[in-house]
């Protein structure tokens, strides 16, 4: 057997690795005034037989992003900064108010109401996932707190 072909037999034998990429759905953030913080919330899954990890997130529109987590410990709400979050192979990591959530540091635009905003999500795996995140006052899927007809200033009466 020749050199090219061993090769070729070599290559389709070896394992593969990462062949499903983490993805985000349901990526959303309330609306915020430049120069201030965002937050920002999405359901993260890996549908990898590995595990992988969230170390870092890409938002050209903030001057940086980071990952924190909210907690609850004798009866004091408090909120700690976390370098990565683990994600299980073929598991889920919800990022929602009161739990995980992104911190949009240094917002270099205000973040209105219906806008679109794109982030690439970074993974130790080395998978880089672009999501946006659209700005409303309720997560995707939760009823609307605003009267019909109403705008976002006057919502809640």
């Amino acid at each position: 057997m020749d050199l090219l072909k061993l090769t070729v037999i070599a290559a389709l034998a070896a394992p593969a690795v990462a062949l499903a990429a983490p993805k985000a759905s349901d990526a959303w953030s309330r609306p915020a005034a430049a120069g201030t913080t965002g937050a920002g919330f999405m359901t993260l899954s890996n549908p990898d037989k590995a595990p992988d990890a969230l170390t870092s997130v890409e938002a050209p529109w903030a001057g940086r992003v980071e990952i924190h987590r909210s907690m609850m410990s004798g009866g004091m709400s408090s909120m700690q900064k976390q370098p990565r979050v683990a994600l299980a192979p073929g598991g889920k990591v919800l990022f929602a108010p009161g739990g995980y959530h992104l911190m949009f540091l240094e917002l270099k635009q205000p973040l209105k109401i219906g806008d679109r905003l794109p982030a690439t999500l970074v993974f130790a795996s080395g998978a880089r996932v672009k999501t946006e995140f659209e700005v409303r006052i309720t997560p995707p899927g939760a009823p609307s707190t605003a009267k019909p007809g109403a705008t976002p200033d006057h919502a809640h009466h």
